[in-house]
């Protein structure tokens, strides 16, 4: 229905607007001592410990440990979706220049594409093709991805991952909510996986830093400060759990593949941040790019609209 699909569009676009001011917000952590994957570790941990009292609280029944086929898909979101994606992003960024790392991890739409349809069978139109490949095109503008682009053969695996393990969450979040589980069970138990994972590479108690200390904001905002316990929180609480959160709801409305394809938007809205807050260069052909970002994400939204408008989706 067009009114489910409307609520679905809406749901990701909050979550792509919630990461990218999440990718602001975490570098100020960054620049001040704390580790790439040390934050990754905390912000993991502290999102399932938020969710554990959000479910003690207030949704006892998301306490229920899944079993079966949905344990499976749930051990499977939090190992490739959340932890692994991680993992092979940092990898890529640590061996690539930035823009090619977002430019492979951001095929995940593709991959979603091509398993809806020689896996899942699904209809998928000509329109939706080349509204992701005009897309893809349009980031690779917007990231400038010539700019000192190194090809390091371990990068560009890592990279690759990274758009697989981008797809897988979205692909399992969709099959998890097929398979029964309600939206805070699916965060609850696939973060519980990645924090059981993260802090056998990473511990949080073993992150040494000042959290009571004063950090600057940077860039534009530098004549601001807050303690880098505030800092942290918000990573945790507007840049993972709400948007990890509404992007997982948003799958109750419209498919994975529509999904992944809006939030291509996430890359375009940092560099459009990078400029705002950090008064990073933004030049002609990078707006040029991110122009065409969002047309090919606005034909890929027709396309869907086009294929299904009558078709209720199911929400449980």
């Amino acid at each position: 229905m067009a009114a489910q699909r409307r609520i679905g569009v809406s749901l990701v676009v909050l979550g792509a607007a919630l990461f990218i001011v999440n990718s602001g917000v975490s570098r100020i952590a960054l620049r001040n001592g704390i580790e790439s994957l040390e934050l990754t570790s905390l912000r993991v941990t502290g999102t399932f410990v938020t969710l554990l009292v959000i479910a003690a609280l207030w949704d006892r029944p998301a306490l229920r440990l899944p079993r079966g086929r949905q344990a499976l898909l749930v051990v499977g979101l939090g190992l490739f979706g959340v932890a692994l994606l991680q993992f092979c992003y940092f990898v890529a960024l640590d061996r690539l220049t930035i823009s090619l790392a977002l430019l492979l991890e951001y095929q995940a739409p593709i991959l979603v594409a091509l398993w809806a349809k020689f896996v899942q069978g699904s209809k998928v139109t000509a329109r939706l093709w080349w509204g992701l490949g005009l897309a893809v095109l349009g980031l690779a503008a917007a990231t400038e991805i010539w700019e000192g682009a190194s090809f390091d053969a371990l990068g560009v695996v890592a990279g690759f991952g990274g758009a697989v393990c981008f797809a897988a969450y979205f692909l399992l979040g969709e099959e998890c909510h097929a398979s029964g589980l309600s939206s805070v069970q699916v965060m609850l138990w696939g973060f519980g996986v990645a924090t059981l994972a993260l802090n056998l590479v990473e511990p949080v108690w073993g992150v040494e830093a000042d959290y009571a200390a004063q950090v600057s904001l940077q860039g534009n905002l530098d004549h601001l400060s807050l303690p880098l316990w505030v800092v942290l929180t918000s990573v945790v609480l507007l840049g993972t759990l709400a948007p990890f959160g509404v992007e997982l709801v948003a799958l109750r409305f419209i498919p994975a593949t529509l999904v992944t394809a809006i939030a291509m938007l996430e890359p375009v809205g940092a560099a459009a941040l990078g400029w705002a807050w950090y008064a990073e260069a933004l030049s002609a052909v990078a707006v040029a790019g991110c122009v065409a970002v969002v047309a090919g994400i606005l034909l890929a939204q027709s396309a869907r609209a086009e294929e299904h408008p009558d078709d209720p989706v199911p929400v449980t």
